[in-house]
Formats: structure tokens, C-alpha cells, sequence
């Protein structure tokens, strides 16, 4: 995921950084993704493993070796059925509603892609990272690599404990816009990496600083041509299509073409939440239930929860992301009782579009308790 700097821009493993001088205004940070790096075509991982992303969507396991393609994407979607999935909205909701309880699984933890779904309890949703311009990698890369049975024994699974399998796109490796790719094409592509592979939607963590920081309108008219056209391939109501923006993007400091608030207005009815980053933009933001909730201030004015509902988005999908432990950000960091705190405080004002924690094991079913507390309990 990403983060936005005033003068610097963070660079790093695991939303850490190494500093980056950037311009006196506002520039966008990175918050996801195992590596805030850019890997080019059949380049190899960072930490010395063996994988290969390549452009013709082969890549190599880190863990087997074993090179894998996407072929000719003749696999029948298994998810026709998604209407009536639990995971992502409440017993009552229609499937894509809200309340959301989302966590991210970027990190490898050995034996199986996913644990047992009893031990995900309190989560509705579970995205796995990530889905590159290049191929899928760490453990959308996982997923793939299992055999088809594998995979539908452990959707049936989620699905019967409520809880939907998607994976989220891009994160802080891809810059797509910037890299000239083509929404079109990209969107149908990835849309058949979901059919093909089972899962029940995609979650688009878009941080093409360079793009949104240009102020031109090309990264807001990339993100609604893309937006719809993956809503044409993976239905409303029968598949999950979330955005994971980072919080300043709809801070009035882009209002010249508009960020996020341009893209919810164009595209908004296609996407059923918005998995707001709410960290790693500066020491002293999003940091107290009133920076979160109501004033951010700071150098992204106009970013916090109320006042982006203010901004004309819904607010009921706007789910509070946050990271779960210290070493998972820069940033931002709430421990999760003083968390749990705001969100009761949000939902007795009205709010009650739920959660999104990076990242799993470290947000495991204790934490997402925990901050759901008595706001959301279990």
C-alpha cells in the first residue's frame, strides 16, 4: 500500500523507507506492497529469490521453482453464484455492502496460501497480494500455483464462514499509468486472472505517484477507464471491485483535476467501497480519533473520514484502513484498543462501513476483535 510526503518520499521493504527528495508541494508516498520498488520485465525479487515477472504472465515460484502460465483463460468462472456470498456486507446486505472487514496477505507464512477460514474469524474479506502489470506475485503468485481443486476447497471454505477471496492489484510495485499501460487491456487481463482463479472479485491498490502528483487528469481518467471495464467483466452484486486510495488523494490539495474525488464521481457507482490508507502520510496525522475522524489537518487538509464524506462520497464506503503493527508502516500507527476507540466514536456518529488492516499475520483474528470491539462485535 502507499504513502504521501510533504518533502520526502519513503521508500522501502514492508512500508518502510529509505528518504527521496521530492518537490515543496505535497507529493503522494507509498504504503503497500512487500517492496516500494519498481521491477522491471524478468527482473529478479529484491531479496535474491528466484522469481521472474515477465510480460508474457509466466513467473517463477519462490518457493518450488516451477514456471506457471495463465494459458489460454478457458477455466469457467466458479463464482456465478457470488450474489448470495456472505463475505463483504452484512447478513442483510447485498453482496458488495457494507460493513467490510478487510485484511491483506502479502506475506508468505509457509505451508498453506491461506489458514484454515476459523481462524480469520471477524474478517469478511481477505486480499491477496499482489496482481502485477508483469504477473501475479507473492501470494497472488501462491494462489495461482495451486491446483483447481485446491483452490475451490479453500473458497468453499471462506465462502461458508462469510468470508470472500480477491486479490488486490498493483500496490506500491506497479506504476501503471506512468508505464504507459492500457486500461482496457489491463483491466480485461486482470479480470480473467479472477475468473480463471477462482476468487471472488479484485481490490485495485493504485499508486502511481508520479501520475496523480502530475495534476493533469491522466491517472483519474486511467483509474475510470479502468474501474469500468473491469465492472463489465466481473458483475456488481456477483463479484467484489474495491479501491485501496490513499487518504490524501481526496484532500482539496488535488482539486485541480480532482484525485479520488474525480474518480468516485466517474466511476464511484462500480466500485463498492474504498479501503481508505489512513497512514504513513506524516508524523502527526490520522494519528488521534479527531486527525481520523474529523480534522485531519496537517499537510493533507480535508482528508479525514467526516470530511471526505463532506467531499461528496459516500460514507458508507469509506472503511478505515489501517496497518496492524508498528513495523508493518511508517506513520500513522494506532495500537488496536486506541483504534477501537475511534471506530466506536465513528460509529456512534453515524459511520459503519467497517475495516481494512494491513497485514495478516500481524492482523490476525485477536487484532480485527479487538478493534472492532463494541462497535462491530463478534
Amino acid at each position: 500500500m502507499h504513502f504521501l510526503s510533504f518533502t520526502v518520499l519513503y521508500f522501502a521493504l514492508g512500508l518502510l523507507g529509505v528518504f527521496s527528495a521530492v518537490s515543496s508541494a505535497p507529493a503522494p508516498r507509498k504504503g503497500s506492497g512487500e517492496y516500494d520498488t519498481d521491477w522491471p520485465m524478468n527482473s529478479t525479487y529484491p531479496d535474491g529469490g528466484n522469481s521472474t515477472l515477465t510480460g508474457s504472465w509466466n513467473v517463477t515460484s519462490p518457493s518450488t521453482g516451477n514456471s506457471t502460465s495463465l494459458g489460454s483463460w478457458n477455466s469457467t468462472s466458479p463464482s456465478s453464484g457470488n450474489s448470495t456470498s456472505p463475505g463483504g456486507g452484512s447478513s442483510t446486505g447485498e453482496y458488495g455492502s457494507t460493513p467490510a472487514f478487510v485484511v491483506y496477505t502479502d506475506r508468505s507464512t509457509g505451508g498453506d496460501v491461506l489458514p484454515a477460514a476459523s481462524e480469520m474469524e471477524g474478517y469478511s474479506v481477505v486480499a491477496l497480494s499482489f496482481l502485477l502489470l508483469s504477473g501475479a506475485a507473492d501470494q497472488a503468485l501462491a494462489w495461482q500455483e495451486l491446483s483447481d481443486s485446491q483452490k475451490a476447497a479453500i473458497k468453499n471454505d471462506y465462502n461458508s464462514k462469510g468470508i470472500s477471496v480477491v486479490v488486490s492489484a498493483f500496490g506500491s510495485t506497479d506504476v501503471p499509468t506512468t508505464s504507459g499501460a492500457d486500461p482496457v487491456q489491463t483491466a480485461n487481463t486482470m479480470a480473467q486472472w479472477v475468473l480463471d482463479n477462482q476468487l471472488d472479485g479484485i481490490d485495485v491498490d493504485y499508486e502511481d505517484l508520479t501520475a496523480m502528483d502530475a495534476r493533469d487528469g491522466k491517472a483519474e481518467a486511467w483509474l475510470v477507464t479502468f474501474t469500468q471495464t473491469l465492472r463489465q467483466k466481473l458483475p456488481k452484486g456477483h463479484y467484489l471491485l474495491t479501491h485501496a486510495p490513499l487518504a490524501p488523494w481526496f484532500s482539496p490539495v488535488f482539486n485541480t483535476t480532482g484525485a479520488y474525488l474525480t474518480v468516485d464521481q466517474k466511476a464511484g457507482s462500480s466500485i463498492d467501497w474504498y479501503n481508505v490508507q489512513f497512514y504513513n502520510q506524516g508524523a502527526d496525522i490520522y494519528t488521534t480519533c479527531d486527525s481520523l475522524l474529523n480534522t485531519s489537518g496537517g499537510d493533507w487538509p480535508g482528508s479525514s473520514l467526516y470530511e471526505i464524506a463532506r467531499a461528496g462520497v459516500p460514507l458508507d464506503k469509506l472503511v478505515i484502513g489501517k496497518y496492524a503493527a508498528a513495523a508493518d508502516g511508517a506513520t500513522g500507527f494506532m495500537d488496536p484498543q486506541t483504534l477501537a476507540g475511534c471506530v466506536a466514536q465513528a460509529k456512534q456518529q453515524g459511520w459503519d462501513a467497517g475495516i481494512m488492516a494491513w497485514e495478516y499475520p500481524d492482523a490476525d483474528s485477536n487484532w480485527i476483535e479487538t478493534v472492532r470491539g463494541s462497535a462491530f462485535p463478534i
